[in-house]
């Protein structure tokens, strides 16, 4: 996944292809039950997508913050 590719107001799921990860755990999963995959191996990407989701949750409440505190550039308040 190379997310420096994508831009940086694209969609979070554009960019960090979050669908992926989450169809990567459910995989990682039916291994690790199937024995396929050890279950250290399977709680090593569960907390590499842990971060992953950190980082995303991070990049939304930024955003949330600064487009409540933002303001339409060039209206100045008019003058009594």
């Amino acid at each position: 996944m190379d997310v420096s590719a994508q831009s940086e107001t694209s969609p979070l799921n554009e960019r960090f292809d979050l669908e992926a990860i989450i169809q990567g755990l459910a995989s990682d999963l039916v291994a690790a039950r199937m024995g396929k995959m050890t279950v250290d191996a399977a709680r090593a990407n569960a907390e590499s997508a842990k971060q992953l989701f950190n980082g995303a949750r991070l990049i939304v409440n930024a955003q949330r913050t600064l487009e409540g505190a933002a303001r339409p550039i060039g209206l100045r308040e008019a003058k009594e």
